[in-house]
């Protein structure tokens, strides 16, 4: 259930009960794609950072270890020792990322496994079936990620494709929650607005899934190519058109300026890979900007990482010792930099929140926006 705690403009400000807990929300959602963050940071790591929600991938997980180990060793929040909310993808972004290896039908989709090339089937019900083994707080609808360009005949096809397996989901996941014996039988399910760039195809589409009546609603395929004011008109167009009185999830994004201009036009989820992959390379977020910790200019850099920052790199470490540890290519550098960027994300969501509270969003963009872009 979402509760509406303030308003201000599009600005919400919110929480969301689920089984697992209540998600305070505008919140960034942690990338564990196969169940743990790459970079060797643990469930207990995702607490001292102050993480909410963790999400993983259904896709990756069907390969290995399997839903079926999963269930077996009690859903994914046991078996990866994590209390608080999951979040699973259905598998749909694959679709889009693994074009190369996969084709679509009405049934579902065909695809080569890129581990080892074996064939695997990933329909509607393949997708609840397996999201149910693991057990996950809420379960994403299957859906197709559409490429960017598309023409407007692929488009149109497409979203009615996946507003008929988005029915198919809701009857599937309706009868498993309904069963004996299943990991979580209050699982979540969350719908995925589609329609590229157009419009006008999105508005129709956000009017269809909204007459479902789900828990909470995506908007899809966007941050896969597209312009920054492509994606913001889109939000502006989509999200006056989904329910006010449930969740609004962007998907994949993002940098940290395009998660406040989604916040300034009513979404409440976040997700990307962006701060832990960019913390493996030693590309690190701070109230400044970004920087790269490998630079000459940090050898001898006595400093944190982000002076007043509370995360465990910036408490105990410094930006030479940091530095030195990706030049011997140890480990550490690594984990040190992506508990960081977690951390720097899941307090911007924190301060977002406060800023909400406190009648100053907007004072608050505008200066974080001015002092990146001063920096950038």
């Amino acid at each position: 259930m979402y509760k509406l705690l303030k308003k201000s403009g599009k600005v919400r400000r919110g929480e969301f009960t689920t089984p697992h807990g209540i998600i305070q929300t505008p919140v960034f959602m942690n990338v564990g794609t196969q169940g743990v963050i790459k970079g060797a940071v643990s469930s207990m790591d995702l607490k001292e950072i102050n993480c909410q929600v963790e999400l993983s991938n259904t896709y990756h997980l069907h390969l290995r270890p399997t839903d079926k180990v999963v269930r077996q060793m009690g859903g994914l929040h046991k078996f990866m020792n994590w209390d608080r909310p999951i979040l699973t993808d259905s598998g749909g972004f694959q679709v889009f990322s693994l074009a190369a290896m996969r084709k679509i039908k009405e049934e579902g989709v065909y695809f080569n496994s890129h581990i080892d090339g074996k064939k695997i089937f990933m329909g509607p019900e393949e997708s609840m079936q397996i999201q149910s083994n693991l057990g996950s707080t809420i379960a994403m609808a299957f859906d197709e990620c559409i490429p960017n360009p598309s023409t407007k005949e692929y488009v149109v096809d497409s979203v009615a494709r996946t507003t008929r397996w988005l029915e198919r989901c809701k009857i599937e996941m309706d009868r498993l929650n309904s069963l004996p014996g299943t990991v979580n039988n209050k699982q979540m399910l969350f719908g995925i607005n589609q329609g590229g760039t157009d419009a006008d195809i999105r508005i129709e589409h956000a009017k269809t899934i909204t007459k479902m009546n789900l828990d909470g609603y995506a908007i899809g395929g966007l941050a896969v190519g597209e312009s920054h004011e492509d994606m913001y008109r889109i939000i502006d167009a989509v999200v006056p058109h989904l329910p006010q009185d449930k969740p609004i999830y962007l998907m994949g994004v993002g940098y940290p300026s395009n998660i406040l201009e989604a916040v300034s036009r009513g979404v409440d989820f976040f997700d990307c890979v962006l701060p832990a992959r960019n913390g493996r390379h030693g590309h690190v977020f701070t109230s400044d900007g970004k920087i790269n910790i490998m630079n000459a200019k940090f050898e001898l850099d006595a400093a944190p990482i982000d002076e007043g920052c509370q995360c465990p790199a910036c408490k105990h470490y410094t930006r030479a010792y940091i530095r030195h540890l990706f030049k011997a290519k140890e480990m550490l550098a690594m984990r040190l930099c992506v508990l960081h960027n977690l951390y720097f994300y899941n307090k911007l969501m924190e301060d977002i929140r406060s800023a909400i509270d406190n009648d100053c969003f907007e004072e608050f963009k505008a200066e974080k926006l001015a002092k990146w872009n001063e920096n950038a």
